[in-house]
């Protein structure tokens, strides 16, 4: 454990999430020393300025063919208001280490490390450890190393799953609607436009998507699409009639929907109330998306990682998974990768968060020995 602790005592805070946040620099180079001392080919990427990837490999014997493997995690973390405990202390108490990003995810990327590490001179093919920047906000770290041409024939991103297999979760969309309407003086009726009551007529055609279409598009392991408004903002004044008001929503996309869908339906969505008012005027524009990530339970890398677990005796429980990750970017840039790693998502982000030590220690010999498995 004495590498998460050392992970965990480096604040790593986002600083596109955190205004003044020291980012990943330090905890990256820190990473990349005990690679490097534990025998990797460790190198710092630059995926943006002082934000660096750790890039470690460990080669396949010379002459040897394999399969190769990679193991990608993010060093990034949230920040700390209102937590319950010292976030960077990594103290232990009863079997587990507090601490922020101890859970999300730097337990994983302690157990992909130490299971590596017991792999020298044994495999075949090489493993490719990655750890990464900025997935907590835009992925620019995993954008940056797809880009970079870092590739493998299968991956596991070490995201807190408590040991199920989550070879699937949804992908997201962030939509801003402008709604414009007139200012005038609020006994104007006659001349004034009503952004905000138009937003709520826009807002009220959301939801009957949501409560009617959204639950028709299913996925076995994810459930259902669904979108919520998470921002609202507009008025000038009580007696003013408010010109424009700016609503924002999310909308989680199962696979096979894209962002594309989504602008789309929020369009048709304006649209409708277009034509019971035909003076409604709105602007909708796609601040940003990522894709959804669905790997088949039957593909290779779920089948040898089921019969890993089976061969220890433990269960092989296939899910969802509840959060985005990074598994979506290496999915769409050619490389199945599916999730398993230690802790509790539910923990992630919370005022208390927390990794149980037994937990890291299991999945660290499950890697490893599926890693042997895999790459020979």
């Amino acid at each position: 454990m004495a590498l998460l602790r050392k992970l965990v005592r480096i604040d790593s805070r986002n600083p596109s999430l955190v205004a003044g946040a020291p980012g990943e620099q330090a905890v990256a180079r820190a990473l990349a020393d005990v690679l490097t001392a534990w025998g990797f080919e460790a190198r710092l990427q630059e995926a943006a300025p002082g934000r660096p990837n750790v890039v470690a490999t460990l080669r396949g014997r010379p002459g040897a063919r394999g399969r190769s493997l990679m193991l990608n995690g993010h060093l990034d973390i949230v920040g700390i208001e209102g937590m319950t405990h010292q976030p960077f202390e990594a103290s232990e108490s009863d079997g587990r280490i507090f601490g922020r990003g101890a859970c999300d995810m730097k337990g994983g990327v302690a157990a992909m490390c130490a299971a590596a590490a017991q792999l020298k001179g044994e495999l075949k093919g090489d493993l490719i450890v990655t750890a990464v920047v900025d997935e907590e906000w835009q992925s620019l770290g995993t954008s940056f190393l797809l880009a970079s041409g870092v590739r493998a024939d299968a991956a596991i991103v070490t995201e807190p799953t408590r040991m199920a297999i989550m070879p699937a979760h949804k992908g997201f969309a962030w939509i801003e609607m402008t709604i414009h309407g007139r200012a005038a003086h609020g006994s104007r009726w006659d001349i004034g436009v009503d952004a905000i009551r138009y937003a709520g007529l826009l807002l009220a055609e959301l939801d009957r998507v949501d409560a009617d279409e959204l639950p028709r598009r299913t996925h076995p392991l994810l459930g259902r699409a669904s979108l919520h408004a998470s921002a609202i903002e507009g008025g000038i004044g009580i007696s003013t009639y408010p010109d424009r008001c700016v609503v924002r929503i999310e909308r989680r996309t199962i696979p096979g929907e894209g962002s594309a869908d989504v602008v789309r339906e929020v369009n048709e969505a304006c649209a409708r109330v277009r034509e019971r008012r035909p003076e409604f005027e709105a602007d909708v524009t796609l601040l940003f998306a990522q894709p959804p990530s669905d790997v088949a339970p039957s593909a290779p890398i779920v089948a040898a990682l089921s019969e890993t677990l089976r061969d220890r005796g433990m269960p092989t429980t296939l899910s969802g998974m509840s959060a985005w990750t990074d598994a979506a970017l290496l999915n769409q840039g050619g490389i199945p990768a599916i999730c398993f790693g230690p802790g509790n998502m539910g923990l992630a982000h919370a005022a208390e968060e927390y990794i149980e030590v037994r937990e890291i220690e299991v999945v660290t010999e499950v890697l490893a020995a599926f890693a042997r498995n895999w790459c020979n």
